[in-house]
């Protein structure tokens, strides 16, 4: 290939890159305007803190001790450290800031401050794709459609707070519902 076309079509990707980004930002600032005020602040906090890996894992570690052990409580453990690590590596290596339209975190306790994924998203992702797939949960369809509402409006609610971009959202669920994926298929005991 010669040089002309290769800088051409590394113009062309930098320019697809570019907008995609200018427009993820431009439509997660729009619904963050014309939508958080609609939803209560301290019911997006509510599901924001619910999904924080902080509370999350103590809570699920803590099952472990008690006489009533679930067969899958292992393989969800594993994959809730899974989660942390690919979360963590993938910020590292986008590095994409948070967004510009909410400089003041509080009163979350931002852990990096990267936005690409969304750690929360890939979190009630990873969980509501886990209760989907183990069969310990079948016949409970009401529980199955709760994780899943939640794991949504979890989700959403961190373009509503400006804590995330739309992106970042969709590529935390699309993240979480893999790594459910693979410890139903790799990690099951």
């Amino acid at each position: 290939m010669a040089p002309s076309t290769a800088a051409a079509k590394t113009t062309t990707s930098l320019s697809f890159h570019h907008h995609l980004i200018t427009l993820d930002t431009t439509i997660s600032q729009s619904i963050h305007t014309l939508f958080h005020s609609m939803i209560p602040r301290f019911f997006l906090h509510l599901l924001e803190y619910s999904a924080d890996f902080r509370l999350s894992f103590p809570v699920a570690f803590s099952l472990y001790f008690t006489p009533i052990r679930p067969t899958y409580l292992i393989p969800f453990l594993l994959g809730l450290l899974l989660d942390l690590l690919l979360i963590g590596l993938v910020k590292s290596i986008f590095r994409r800031s948070r967004p510009h339209y909410n400089p003041s975190m509080i009163p979350a306790v931002s852990v990096d401050n990267f936005s690409f994924p969304s750690g929360h998203a890939s979190r009630v992702f990873y969980i509501a794709g886990f209760a989907y797939l183990f069969t310990v949960f079948n016949g409970t369809g009401w529980f199955i459609v709760s994780v899943w509402t939640w794991a949504l409006l979890t989700s959403v609610s961190r373009v509503l707070l400006g804590r995330h971009f739309v992106l970042d959202v969709f590529a935390g669920a699309c993240l979480g519902v893999l790594e459910a994926m693979f410890v139903f298929r790799f990690l099951r005991f």
